[in-house]
């Protein structure tokens, strides 16, 4: 069992990290400030121009983008979670966390196809036993979101018919 203060500590490390990556996605620093050059029109110029002198963005490391997109989930910020757990694919595709966190967002959002193809792709990536339980919960997912589309498609023939 956490004690309080364990979870407060978790709570204000997953707050920061959201902070921080909305301040990215702003291209500002953790402080507020404009990243860079502190200038908002000097950098919107030369994004326009193609002309920048700025770093591109390099996006934080998987797990990074898994945990500020749990966060999101969490929060009921379905398409923020979705940004992050896609660009923790993108990062790394072989994290299997970040397809986890696909699969259950796309699931409460309504894409049963998209989140079974996550589901699949989660348990491919599966390294070892050591994730049992998690996986379970997959298998269970799955099968709803199976019987769920069979459904669908057995009621879209018989009213074609």
């Amino acid at each position: 069992m956490r004690s309080v203060a364990q979870v407060v500590i978790a709570g204000a490390v997953v707050l920061g990290l959201a902070a921080s990556a909305r301040a990215q996605d702003q291209g500002r620093d953790q402080t507020g400030n404009r990243a860079r050059d502190g200038s908002a029109d000097s950098s919107s110029r030369d994004n326009a121009t193609g002309d920048s002198d700025a770093a591109p963005y390099v996006p934080p490391a998987a797990s990074k983008s898994v945990e500020v997109g749990d966060f999101y989930f969490i929060k009921k910020q379905y398409q923020g979670a979705l940004s992050r757990y896609r660009e923790a694919v993108q990062t790394d595709p072989d994290y299997a966390p970040a397809y986890l966190g696909l699969g259950k967002t796309y699931d409460k959002i309504g894409l049963k196809q998209k989140a079974l193809t996550a589901y699949q792709k989660y348990l491919d990536l599966l390294p070892s036993e050591k994730q049992a339980d998690e996986a379970k919960k997959v298998h269970v997912a799955i099968a709803r979101l199976e019987r769920s589309l069979k459904r669908s498609s057995a009621r879209a023939g018989s009213s074609k018919q």
